[in-house]
């Protein structure tokens, strides 16, 4: 499971920094929260490195305790990472449209 430090509040982008397993950080801008299914999920994009080159999106379980602090899990079942991805996808496609539709042609 990768750990997290969350949201650097002060600069214009919220990023996460992540411990993988092997030790390692990586700086991840966070790309939304949302939902899927009963459940918050968030999505990062890693700022530097191959997987930032390749635009690989890394997807989380998105949890806050009773205090608002947020942490990250991992998605461990591959039927809930479809359905979050499919969700991710879909909110993507809607984005894209809303910027192809500008308000003037609405």
């Amino acid at each position: 499971m990768a750990d997290e430090k969350l949201m650097d509040q002060d600069s214009e982008e919220m990023t996460v920094t992540l411990t993988l397993d092997d030790g390692s950080e990586l700086e991840c801008v966070v790309l939304t929260i949302f939902e899927a299914g009963e459940r918050d999920y968030i999505a990062l994009l890693p700022m530097e490195g191959a997987e930032a080159e390749e635009g690989e999106v890394y997807l989380y379980r998105y949890l806050e305790d009773e205090d608002g602090n947020p942490s990250l899990d991992n998605i461990e079942d591959d039927d809930e990472y479809e359905i979050v991805a499919d969700a991710f996808d879909e909110l993507l496609d809607d984005q894209e449209y809303d910027e192809l539709v500008g308000e003037d042609e609405v």
